[in-house]
């Protein structure tokens, strides 16, 4: 699970500036966690493009600056040592979340589940998570269009990752507007 991009160096004692990507950014960027480290070409939503062995950093420091963590890694001392990682992403294995309380997901969960309605009509498969506004959406896609459903439980009253599926009680017209 992708939790952050590392943006450049700060100062020159070794610590990284890092673009969060995770809700957690104070559990995960804590001295002692260890986060897996890929450099290289990632897509759209931070998915690794190529097989690439992932570099296990420990964190030594961490603070946090205007919102901003800025971590030092074991190893890594200096500025010389630290330019190459701008860029990299960093990530930690899905075993090593926290759990959620009742009714709450972690977006990478939900991707990939067969939505239908609660008549059982099949309307596609979730892609992604669009997390803009008040409401994140689901992205759902029949092979031919997207459509956006709120991720509110008014909508979606059942969603069970495990099966692999979430059901849906659409208001009228939402599924019209968006096809």
């Amino acid at each position: 699970m992708l939790v952050g991009r590392i943006a450049k160096p700060h100062g020159l004692r070794g610590e990284v500036a890092i673009n969060p990507e995770t809700d957690f950014p104070d559990e995960r960027f804590v001295p002692g966690a260890r986060l897996l480290l890929t450099r290289g070409e990632r897509g759209e939503r931070g998915e690794r493009q190529a097989a690439e062995t992932p570099e296990e950093l420990q964190v030594a420091t961490a603070r946090f600056h205007n919102g901003r963590p800025l971590v030092r890694f074991e190893g890594f001392g200096s500025i010389e040592a630290v330019e190459p990682l701008a860029g990299a992403s960093l990530w930690i294995r899905a075993d090593s979340r926290s759990p959620l309380p009742a009714g709450q997901y972690y977006h990478d969960a939900l991707i990939g589940c067969a939505v239908e309605t609660v008549a059982g009509e099949a309307i596609g498969q979730v892609t992604r998570i669009d997390a803009f506004g008040s409401a994140p959406l689901l992205v759902v896609t029949d092979g031919r269009h997207d459509v956006l459903i709120p991720l509110a439980e008014a909508i979606c009253v059942r969603i069970d990752p495990a099966a692999r599926r979430i059901v849906i009680d659409p208001p009228d017209g939402l599924l019209d507007v968006n096809r």
